[in-house]
């Protein structure tokens, strides 16, 4: 496809998207759903978030929706779920600076802290564990402790994926950066699902409570 024509179709899904960003707050309750990792870097241990979300998207026939959103920096997709919303996002900065993209994006859908859902890698937990917090601190976690200071808030409801911790201290950096081995990729379709289970889950259960503000 010549560049002028890819240009052309790059700019109509921007404007697409924007047209979503700025649409009426949909009847029931909304909710986003953020996969925190490094952008170009998704067979990673660290951005095993997105991995997860790219299955979400999946699961909800929304993975050919995936479309740039300039403003919040990240790649979004719109999806339902029962009377309910989910805004999908992949952040298009670093993991230091994901909740730069997390706040705008819920400050252009309207959302406040607690409706917004944080999928993110845990060291402290084996690979094939998965926990579902409800706020708190960051633990450590960079991506997180962005998200808690750009959204002023620690309310983020929080599913840890774990990935388990290499034995020496010294061998932690390149164990978060590097890739899933091939062992482990053999546990990750199965995580993955698991992971979409619980998170769909806990967000039918709280749509199905009073709206906020209400």
């Amino acid at each position: 496809m010549p560049a002028s024509r890819l240009w052309a179709a790059g700019l109509w899904l921007s404007r697409a998207m924007s047209r979503c960003v700025v649409e009426p707050r949909p009847p029931g309750k909304r909710w986003l759903v953020a996969g925190l990792g490094n952008p170009g870097l998704p067979g990673t241990r660290h951005s095993v978030g997105m991995a997860v979300l790219g299955h979400l998207a999946r699961r909800l026939g929304v993975a050919e929706s995936w479309a740039r959103d300039r403003r919040c920096a990240a790649d979004l997709a719109l999806a339902s779920l029962g009377d309910a919303q989910l805004v999908l996002l992949r952040p298009r900065r670093l993991m230091n600076a994901n909740g730069r993209s997390v706040a705008r994006a819920a400050e252009l859908f309207g959302l406040t802290a607690e409706e917004v859902y944080l999928v993110h890698d845990e060291l402290d937990k084996p690979l094939g564990k998965l926990s579902l917090k409800l706020g708190g601190s960051a633990r450590g976690h960079n991506g997180v402790r962005s998200c808690i200071t750009c959204l002023n808030s620690n309310a983020m409801p929080r599913l840890r994926v774990g990935i388990g911790r290499p034995t020496h201290p010294d061998a932690v950096n390149a164990h978060v950066l590097g890739c899933f081995s091939s062992a482990e990729q053999e546990l990750l379709p199965p995580l993955l699902e698991l992971a979409s289970d619980l998170l769909l889950d806990h967000i039918r259960e709280r749509s199905q409570g009073p709206l906020l503000g209400t």
